[in-house]
């Protein structure tokens, strides 16, 4: 009897654990409406909490996906308050996805790429991230029953893991960043990107951006067009439901005079944090390839 008792309370602990994870998304909304009909809604929803629409393209040129990248004052906030890196955290982005005959409108979990992006620094704008995820869901249910069910992975992640994640041994972590170049000054590292930009560069094109007022830093997201884009990588990994469609777009960060981008290993890792082996090692050249995409912003 004893042994029984411990076995149940062992097994209730883990499911509490599991119960706690984090996953990377959240479904808001399930929608019988159409993606155009939706796209306005959801824009509008969320400029009314709030919410600031940034940027918006259709993913992987795939008419069934849409994705709108926002930004918040509590967003911002909590970047100005940490700085550096947390850049890096400057969006979020909602997705409109049309599968199985239904249109899904799901988001990037705050608390989540929260922890993942501020690690141990999380706890200092928790609450910031806590009034965000209210506005959030308050855009959600103007927009139609709210789900708020979280996906993205079968038992997601502890904080504590999510906070130093990497795939596996030997893998790159979050301050593993890859530079695409470096300059004298932040004005010149802006000036560079910027007129890389407005050239016009082969398969790569802006999406967003983003500037945290007071520090040195601006978010950039790119669209990856061409055959090793997103239209090549997106359908190998994006292969459970609902999708990740919110896994794009693709984020430069200048802070200061560097001009950075996370290491695809763990941009794309942390977004499929259930990719296997198999399907990781079917994109082993992507990580690369978005790399020598990017660093055309630098050269």
């Amino acid at each position: 009897m004893r042994i029984t008792g411990i076995i149940l309370l062992t097994f209730l602990s883990f499911q509490l654990a599991v119960a706690q994870n984090l996953k990377p998304y959240i479904l808001g909304v399930e929608s019988t409406e159409s993606m155009a009909d939706l796209k306005g809604k959801v824009a509008t929803n969320l400029e009314q909490n709030g919410i600031q629409v940034v940027g918006q393209y259709e993913p992987a040129a795939d008419a069934n996906r849409w994705l709108l990248v926002v930004t918040s004052p509590e967003l911002q906030k909590a970047v100005e308050t940490v700085g550096g890196l947390t850049g890096f955290a400057s969006t979020l982005r909602v997705a409109i996805t049309r599968e199985e005959g239904k249109t899904l409108v799901t988001y990037t979990n705050p608390e989540y790429w929260g922890n993942a992006y501020f690690r141990d620094d999380y706890d200092k704008v928790a609450s910031d991230y806590a009034a965000l995820t209210a506005h959030l869901e308050n855009a959600m249910k103007a927009t139609g029953t709210f789900v708020g069910k979280p996906f993205g992975s079968e038992k997601g992640l502890g904080i504590k893991n999510l906070r130093k994640y990497h795939y596996m041994m030997g893998m790159p972590r979050f301050d593993d960043t890859v530079e695409l170049g470096e300059f004298d000054n932040y004005q010149a590292a802006l000036n560079k990107v910027n007129s890389s930009v407005d050239k016009g560069l082969p398969n790569v094109k802006e999406v967003y951006k983003v500037t945290i007022p007071g520090k040195d830093l601006t978010l950039y997201g790119f669209a990856l067009s061409g055959e090793e884009g997103e239209s090549d990588f997106l359908p190998t990994i994006d292969i459970s439901d609902p999708k990740h469609t919110a896994f794009l777009p693709y984020e430069v960060l200048v802070d200061g005079k560097q001009v950075l981008m996370l290491h695809g290993r763990y941009r794309i890792a942390i977004a499929f944090p259930d990719l296997t082996m198999g399907t990781f090692t079917k994109i082993m050249s992507t990580p690369g390839n978005i790399k020598d995409m990017l660093e055309q912003l630098t050269k």
